[in-house]
């Protein structure tokens, strides 16, 4: 049985049509370009606002401000890779107005579609074992990821209880994977 020649274009402008979402959904999902394109963040350390001096009672001496306490690590770890090679430090300090912060230095990890930074209570497993497990339990998305390389920080909600967490995961929300984990331990 032979198609006729408008037929065979139809057919033809339909699976032009079929692939050509295909593709389009294709980029959207996995947004290969960002493979190629590196996002560095140089945050420094958030550091309190100075402390406004006493005002004293008519006739008295100034009394001068408190000098703020130093900002303290409370836990760090290391990251190991799991989905894409993933390199750097965690941790989570109290500034000096009581505040927290997790702090990522020297992040060295691939760009991709979707990251985020999550606290999580899950257990850090090497290899393929570790790569999905931190949906699994209790997390805080911190928000995304805000460059694949560098130094970043973000803040941790005031009613977070941290002794609840064990770990940072960098969090592939599309495709339900971790990029890379550390442990933290207190200090």
């Amino acid at each position: 049985m032979k198609l006729g020649r408008g037929r065979r274009r139809s057919l033809v402008a339909v699976a032009v049509v079929v692939m050509t979402a295909v593709l389009v959904v294709g980029l959207y999902l996995f947004q290969p370009w960002k493979l190629w394109q590196d996002e560095t963040v140089r945050e420094a350390l958030p550091t309190a606002s100075p402390a406004t001096p006493t005002v004293p009672p008519s006739g008295a001496a100034s009394v001068p401000p408190a000098a703020p306490a130093a900002p303290q690590t409370l836990a760090e770890g290391a990251f190991i890779s799991h989905e894409h090679d993933t390199r750097g430090t965690a941790q989570v300090i109290r500034l000096s107005d009581g505040s927290h912060v997790l702090r990522l230095e020297g992040l060295d990890t691939s760009n991709g579609p979707d990251l985020r930074v999550w606290l999580t209570d899950a257990p850090v497993k090497q290899g393929v074992a570790g790569w999905r497990v931190f949906d699994d339990g209790k997390y805080v998305s911190l928000g995304r990821l805000k460059g694949n390389k560098g130094d970043q920080n973000y803040a941790i909600p005031a009613g977070v209880h941290l002794a609840d967490y064990t770990s940072v995961a960098i969090w592939c929300d599309r495709f339900d994977v971790s990029f890379g984990a550390a442990e933290l331990a207190t200090t």
